[in-house]
Formats: C-alpha cells, sequence, structure tokens
C-alpha cells in the first residue's frame, strides 16, 4: 500500500538525518498519513514536520524548516511513485502519485481480482467478536439490528485483514430477566414483558406455575421461533457459536473465577455479600459481585464467560458489541478481565440508540412487540440491503436516526441503490463489451501522454484518474477498519467510489475507436467491478447484475 511505502519512507528519511546529525536524536513520533480534503493538496499528507519541531524546541527548529530538511530524501525514496512532494504552511508534507504507478496499480487488482484488498494484519491470529448477545426475553430491536450489522460487517473487515474469526451469540438463559419472563407469561403481578408474543408463548408454554421453570422455556421458545429465524435468515448472519450462560454454571467457571479473584486479595465481604474491588480500576464505587442470597451478579458472570473465552477458547483478541445501555457496565468488566491476566486483550464497542423515523415522526409501536419495531419488520419493509446500509452509515458513538421513506426511496437519493445501481451498470456495460483481456495502455491514462486520454473532453484523464486513486483506497480502508473499527468508513468509502465512477462515465467516453484507449477504459471499469463488489461484500450487500432503473 502506497500510504505504508510513503510512512516507511518518512521514518528512514528521519534516521538517516539523526545519524548525520542533521537532526536532533529523538524517538520518532508515531507517523499519520492521512487523506487531504482539498484537491489542490494532493492524495496524501502527513504532519509529521509538526510533531517533529515540537520535539526541537531547543534547537528552534520550525516546521518548515524539518519540512525543508526531509523533502530532498523523500523525493529519492519515493522516486516513480509518488510525483510531487509539497510543502504547505505551516508544515504539512503533501504527496501526488505518480500516473505510471496509478497505472501500475490497475494491473495489480486486475491480476489479483477479488482477493484485492485482503491483508495479513492479523497474522492468521484467532479473535473473536461477540454481537447482538440480545436476552432471549422478545424479539429483536432496531438496537439489535444496529449491533448486529456492525458486528457482522466488523467481524468481515477483521478476517479480510488477516484474522481467523468467530461470530458469537451470548445467550443469557438464566437469572432475573428469566425469571421475569416467567411472570410475563404466567401473567401474574411480577409480569414485566408484553405484547402478541407473550399471549402466544402463555398458550402454548404448558401449565407448570413455577415463574423460573416457565421463563426457562419461554427463551428456548423465543430464541427457536423469535431470534435464530430472524439472525439467519432475515439479517443473513451465520454465528460460529451459539453460547449459553447456563455453560459457565455446570462448567463450574463462575467459582473459578471468584477463587482467582479472593487470591489476588481482590474481593471483601460486606452485609453479606461479596463485593470486587473495582474502584481500584477506575470504578465509581466496588461492585457486588455474589448478593446476599449467594446468586452471582451478571458482572461476576460476565467475568467468567470472559475468563472462558480467553483460557479456555484461546483468542488473542476479543471484542464485544454491546449498547449505549450497558455503559456502565464496562468499567467493571474490564476490570475484571485485567485481575484475570487478560489486560488490553478485551475491546468494547458501545452503540448509541436508534430511531425510526417516518414523515418526521418517530415511529415507537409495533403489533406483535407491544413497545418497540423489530428487526423482522424494517426488514419487510425496507428490505435487507437498505437496513444494512442505513445502519453502517454513522459512527457507533453517535446516534442514529433512520429514514424509513428514504431507506424504501429506488432512487439515486438512497445511498444503497445509488452504490447497486452503479454496480449494475459496470456489469451490464462489461457484458455488452467483452474486454478480452487485461491489458492496461499507459500512454491511454497518462495525462501527459502523446496522444490525449480524451477524445472529446480534454479534461478526461483527471476523472480516470481520480477512479483510479479511489480503487486504490480499498486496502487502506480495510486496514483502519481493522485496528479502529470504525465500519461507518465502508459505506462512506463505496458512496465516494461510486461517485468518481459516475464522475468518470459521464466525462469520458468508454468505448470509441481508438482500440488501445476503449481496452484501457474497459480495464478500468473492470477494476471499479471488482472493488465496488468486494466494498459490498464486506458490508453484507448484494452486488445486482441488473436493476430495474438501469439504462446505458
Amino acid at each position: 500500500m502506497i500510504k505504508e511505502e510513503i510512512k516507511e519512507a518518512i521514518r528512514q528519511a528521519v534516521e538517516e538525518l539523526q545519524k548525520e546529525k542533521l537532526l536532533p536524536a529523538f524517538a520518532t513520533p508515531e507517523i499519520t498519513i492521512e487523506w487531504p480534503r482539498q484537491k489542490d493538496h494532493g492524495d496524501y499528507s502527513s504532519s509529521i514536520a509538526l510533531k517533529i519541531a515540537g520535539l526541537c524546541k531547543k534547537t528552534k527548529r520550525t516546521p518548515q524548516g524539518v519540512a525543508e530538511t526531509l523533502l530532498p530524501r523523500l523525493n529519492e525514496k519515493l522516486r516513480g511513485r509518488v510525483e510531487e512532494i509539497k510543502l504547505v504552511l505551516p508544515g504539512f508534507i503533501n504527496f501526488s502519485l505518480a500516473e505510471e504507478y496509478l497505472c501500475q496499480e490497475i494491473k495489480e487488482i486486475l491480476a489479483i481480482g477479488p482477493s484485492y484488498g485482503q491483508l495479513n494484519v492479523g497474522r492468521g491470529r484467532k479473535i473473536q467478536v461477540e454481537f447482538i448477545s440480545a436476552n432471549p426475553t422478545g424479539p429483536l430491536t432496531l438496537g439489535n439490528a444496529r449491533g448486529g450489522f456492525l458486528g457482522d460487517t466488523l467481524a468481515s473487515v477483521l478476517q479480510a485483514a488477516g484474522w481467523r474469526v468467530e461470530r458469537e451469540f451470548y445467550i443469557n438463559d438464566t437469572g432475573e430477566q428469566i425469571l421475569k419472563l416467567g411472570h410475563s407469561i404466567l401473567g401474574d403481578q411480577e409480569a414485566v414483558y408484553q405484547g402478541e408474543y407473550i399471549n402466544e408463548l402463555r398458550a402454548g408454554i404448558g401449565k407448570s406455575k413455577d415463574a423460573k421453570v416457565i421463563g426457562v422455556n419461554g427463551a428456548k421458545v423465543i430464541l427457536e421461533r423469535l431470534i435464530q429465524p430472524v439472525v439467519e435468515k432475515k439479517m443473513k448472519i451465520k454465528f460460529d457459536r451459539w453460547f449459553w450462560e447456563s455453560e459457565l454454571h455446570t462448567a463450574g467457571k463462575i467459582r473459578e473465577v471468584v477463587e482467582i479473584l479472593k487470591r489476588k486479595k481482590m474481593t471483601y465481604e460486606k452485609d453479606g455479600a461479596l463485593w470486587f474491588k473495582t474502584t481500584q480500576f477506575g470504578d465509581d464505587k466496588d461492585r457486588v459481585f455474589i448478593k446476599k442470597d449467594g446468586q452471582p451478579t451478571y458482572a461476576l458472570v460476565d467475568a467468567a464467560y470472559h475468563l472462558d473465552k480467553f483460557k479456555e477458547r484461546g483468542f488473542e483478541k476479543v471484542i464485544d458489541v454491546w449498547g449505549a445501555d450497558h455503559a456502565g457496565d464496562v468499567a467493571r468488566i474490564k476490570a475484571a478481565v485485567e485481575v484475570l491476566g487478560f489486560g488490553e486483550r478485551l475491546e468494547i464497542i458501545l452503540y448509541q440508540f436508534v430511531r425510526l423515523i417516518s414523515q418526521g415522526q418517530e415511529v415507537k409501536m409495533s403489533k406483535r412487540a407491544g413497545t418497540y419495531v423489530t428487526v423482522e419488520e424494517l426488514i419487510d419493509q425496507v428490505g435487507l440491503d437498505a437496513a444494512r446500509f442505513f445502519m453502517l452509515t454513522h459512527s457507533a458513538d453517535s446516534h442514529l436516526d433512520f429514514d424509513l421513506e428514504l431507506a424504501k426511496e429506488q432512487s439515486q437519493k438512497n445511498p444503497v441503490f445509488y452504490v447497486q445501481y452503479a454496480y449494475a451498470r459496470i456489469c451490464s456495460l462489461l457484458a455488452k463489451y467483452k474486454t478480452g483481456g487485461t491489458r492496461v495502455s499507459v500512454k491511454a491514462v497518462k495525462g501527459k501522454a502523446k496522444k490525449p486520454v480524451a477524445v472529446e473532453n480534454s479534461m478526461a484523464d483527471e476523472w480516470e484518474l481520480a477512479l483510479i486513486k479511489q480503487l486504490i483506497k480499498l486496502p487502506e480502508v480495510v486496514e483502519e477498519t481493522a485496528k479502529d473499527y470504525q465500519v461507518q468508513r465502508l459505506p462512506q468509502y463505496a458512496l465516494e467510489l461510486v461517485r468518481a465512477f459516475h464522475k468518470f462515465y459521464e466525462e469520458c467516453r468508454v468505448i470509441s475507436e481508438d482500440k488501445a484507449q476503449t481496452q484501457s477504459r474497459l480495464d478500468l471499469v473492470k477494476a471499479t467491478q471488482i472493488v465496488l463488489r468486494s466494498i459490498l461484500d464486506l458490508m453484507g450487500i448484494d452486488a445486482p447484475e441488473r436493476m430495474e432503473r438501469e439504462t446505458e
């Protein structure tokens, strides 16, 4: 990836200058390479000169001076790949890619095919992504949809980045929520849950009056009828394992955690309960792990669950995708995992709430659930592709308003339709004109070629190069998302790529009398098909070869 090549060139240049005493000795700060927002700022930008100047206060080196010292070395190291390196005040270094390099990258995309963008960042290490994990007390909600699509997409990205990924759904089949479900099915004064599904359970669950027994049986029915079919058939998510909480109890994992915590003197008894010293890890207060009645709290069970993940199943890293309502649980579970010896290997992603908006008003009611819109209802109304795309468009830490009308609209106002329409147009074009090979003509793409790229428009070469620059971002999108888990980067990239393709398609005549130019542009269209299909696959969104409104 060119971004990594630029980063390595900077690192080498800094080390060389330090050896030659042209820069003082210091630990090289983190080298970050960004995509500039302004087109005239090049294709990549680095603030390394600003960071180095901050470390050289005693020698009074300015960011501009540092950048000017680095430029000759960078030009030498990146020759043939970077066409121009410029200093932009107060000290940014901007890089513009060479056209010949871009042409070579198209060759690589065509040669690698669908595997383009797959990396080895994870080096085959085991990683688990646990998501949805809804209590088996009712249908899946909009929040479960957001967490589900986020977790599934992140797992796909991690797999593309070279991790050995396992998807897991954790089933809370013991505890207070199961007892509440039992009372709700019985319809007594302690009932909590309501809706048509509760009435159906009440009619068919059996004649037992034991709320716990009724709750356990009801949870199994809900999982089998309302959760698993929706996850697998509606959401199209395949979990590698459905893990039952009760397994932890029968295997003695909860007792094992308590023994470890006691041995490390991280617990104490007070008011008949066993407390965990979570305040030593930044929590606002210590937490009860075993209640007065001898029952473990959710926090203790979660600690046992994570001990099983790390110790018994050997995951190098675990990512939990939780709703924002679990924010209060983060400190205690991270504290427990640290005491258990697995420290930084746990990551927790909290996603914010979702509102379904129809004609400017929030939609709250569901006939089946009683109090909320279900995942099944949403997908039935807008389709799986729209549901997935819209749920992925915002960062997890921001609230999401899901526009029902826009998601239903079959026009290019709808972002997922816009992206899929571009893919269908590409497929139609390639089906009509077979390329017969993967040859790329540098002369046909290079803006300074004697024979210009454009036949009718002198600016056509600009749009070709702009499209290529978008295409080669795919590996970077995969790598960065695998590192920071910001999956909204994928739909954003898909839209940017499609905008670049549409502009190219509008400004450049793909099929012309010039055979070399036609071949080159068809190859560029084919490369776009490969990359766009890859990004849609990562999001779990269909790549249709034809659409009703498709025209040529």
